[in-house]
This record gives structure tokens, C-alpha cells and sequence, in this order.
């Protein structure tokens, strides 16, 4: 008996290791980078910066699985940038890093990108004046924020953090201490599950969160391809200060905090709902519903009393303030 656990459990490590990733590994070192890329991803990984601190790798189109890429180190003149088209993790494994002339960190690849923060890990990313991207850490795809680890960001051109499409953020504590636009900028929507947050010196908003498109595709099941402009705030510990121009949380949609702790004025918020509608009636017709913000659905066929609603109407949702 004790034969076969030991075989199970060798089994069960093995697969494992089989399991894990392949990792491109990248160690800055001032105006250096040491750039390792297993002979497996030769073909799938291209590193068109050689030695350079300002480092540029191309992931290849028939890539199909993904990859993990490691960052350490210093360097107060470097970057990090990767194209791709298909799902990574980036690891930031205690870097200090710092971009004169852009963003530090600038992902051009459109799909989910895993920011992990090792547990014990402190990164920093300073970025410079530009005009080419638009945030210190700059992703065109959408980003799940992970680990226990910290994240300071510098933003001195435009956003801090900035995402093309929706952030998910656990765990991790991240630290914005200025950027000359909004501390975090996203698109679909934002979710904070828990962690820390804390943004200053923002002079924008602190927090934005846009419409993808011009529709909202209405709250879904685990937010599966949501694209609402919501801002939602589960857990964890969110703190904004020091924004000059805008708003502390600014959406698109709607603004939920479901639980945590809120460290600013939570009256200082804007969701940019439709206006001037008033007097409006739930449809008797069964092919639209009508939610307030508590998600309670409305009884057909009555006025509803001043408030902000949800009208859904098969796959396409948009909100009404009754005045």
C-alpha cells in the first residue's frame, strides 16, 4: 500500500512539473539585460534587443501555450517590451525599473496577461514623458493582477496603470504615487476581490473605468466578456488621495462597493449614466427587464420612483436615472 502511494505521489509530482510553464527569464543590470530563453522556445521567443537594457521580445504568432516571463533586477534607463498574441504570465521577482523615455513595462499583446507579484517581492516602475503609450505599466490586453507581493508605480506621462481592457486585481498591494492623468485607467470594467490598493497624486481622476464599445453588454455570469464600464469593489482596502482634477472613482457604468474599506470620500464618485429621463414605466413586455442597483428586478407595468436603473433587453443593457 505504502508502495502505490509513493508511485501516486510520484506520479502526481511529476505532472506537476510537466505542468508548469516555460519561462523566459529577464535580469536587469544598469544599462544591461540578461535576456535566457530555453532552446524549447527558441522558435516561439525573440529577443531583437540583445544585451540592451531596454529590452524587446517578439513572441511568435503560432505560439499556443502559454508562457511565463520573469523580470528582476535594476536598471534606471531600461524597459520591458513584448508582443504576442496569445495569454502570458509576467513575473515581477523584485525589479526596479525605470523608463526615461516611456513606459517600463509595455505589453502589445491583446490577450489576458497575468501580472504576478510574488509573495515578499517589491517592484517599482518609474516611466518618462512620451506620447507613444498610455500608462507607466501599459497593457493592450486585459490584466489579472495577482500574488502577495507589492507593485510601486511612478507615473510621470500619462496613467499609472493602464489597461486596454478590464483589470482584476487579488491580493497584491499596489502603490501609485502620481501620475499626471488617473492613477488607474481601464476599460469593460475593474474588480477589486481584495488586496491594496493605495493612489495619490493622481491629477486626474483615481480610478477610470471606460465603456470597450458603445453598448454595454450588461452584468454577466463571472463577468464572462463583460464590457459594462463597471467599477466593482468586493473586498480589500482601496485608498485615494490627492487627485486635483477629477474624480476619486470615475465609470462608465456603475460604481458597487460590496465590502472592504473605502479610504476617501465615497460621495466623490461619477458613473456617467443616460440623463433627463423621467416618469419612465417597466415594459409589460417579457423581453425586457429592468433592474435597480441592488440587482432587484422591477414589476412590469409599474412607475418606477427616482433612482438609477438597469433596462435589459435580450444582450443589450443600458442604464436610465429616473429623475
Amino acid at each position: 500500500m505504502k508502495k502505490t502511494l509513493l508511485f501516486l505521489t510520484s506520479l502526481l509530482t511529476f505532472a506537476t512539473i510537466q505542468a508548469a510553464n516555460p519561462t523566459v527569464t529577464v535580469v536587469f543590470n544598469g544599462t544591461t539585460a540578461t535576456v535566457t530563453i530555453p532552446a524549447d522556445l527558441a522558435s516561439s521567443v525573440t529577443c531583437s534587443s540583445e544585451k540592451s537594457s531596454h529590452v524587446k521580445l517578439i513572441q511568435a504568432e503560432t505560439v499556443s501555450s502559454e508562457i511565463d516571463y520573469v523580470l528582476s533586477g535594476s536598471s534606471d534607463d531600461g524597459e520591458f517590451y513584448m508582443e504576442g498574441s496569445y495569454k502570458v504570465t509576467v513575473k515581477l521577482n523584485g525589479l526596479t525599473l525605470t523608463n526615461p523615455n516611456g513606459p517600463a513595462i509595455n505589453i502589445q499583446n491583446g490577450k489576458r496577461i497575468k501580472l504576478n507579484l510574488p509573495d515578499g517581492t517589491t517592484n517599482t516602475l518609474t516611466d518618462g514623458a512620451n506620447d507613444t503609450a498610455n500608462g507607466c505599466f501599459h497593457c493592450k490586453g486585459h490584466t489579472e493582477v495577482t500574488g502577495k507581493g507589492t507593485l510601486n508605480i511612478v507615473g510621470n506621462s500619462k496613467h499609472g496603470f493602464y489597461s486596454k481592457e478590464y483589470i482584476t486585481f487579488k491580493n497584491a498591494t499596489l502603490n501609485i504615487t502620481a501620475a499626471p492623468k488617473d492613477g488607474i485607467h481601464c476599460k469593460e470594467y475593474f474588480l477589486l476581490e481584495k488586496g491594496t490598493i493605495n493612489i495619490s497624486g493622481a491629477k486626474d481622476d483615481g480610478i477610470q473605468v471606460e465603456l470597450d464599445g458603445t453598448t454595454s453588454t450588461g452584468i454577466t455570469t463571472d463577468h464572462e466578456d463583460e464590457d459594462t464600464g463597471n467599477f466593482y469593489m468586493e473586498a480589500g482596502t482601496l485608498t485615494i488621495t490627492g487627485y486635483e482634477e477629477g474624480k476619486a472613482i470615475k465609470a462608465d457604468g456603475t460604481i458597487t462597493f460590496k465590502s472592504g474599506t473605502q479610504n476617501f470620500n465615497t460621495a466623490d464618485i461619477q458613473e456617467n449614466a443616460a440623463s433627463g429621463i423621467s416618469g419612465i414605466q417597466a415594459d409589460s413586455s417579457d423581453s425586457e427587464v429592468i433592474y435597480d442597483l441592488r440587482s432587484r428586478q422591477m414589476q412590469n407595468g409599474t412607475t418606477l420612483p427616482k433612482g438609477i436603473y438597469l433596462i435589459r433587453n435580450g444582450k443589450t443593457t443600458k442604464k436610465v436615472i429616473v429623475r
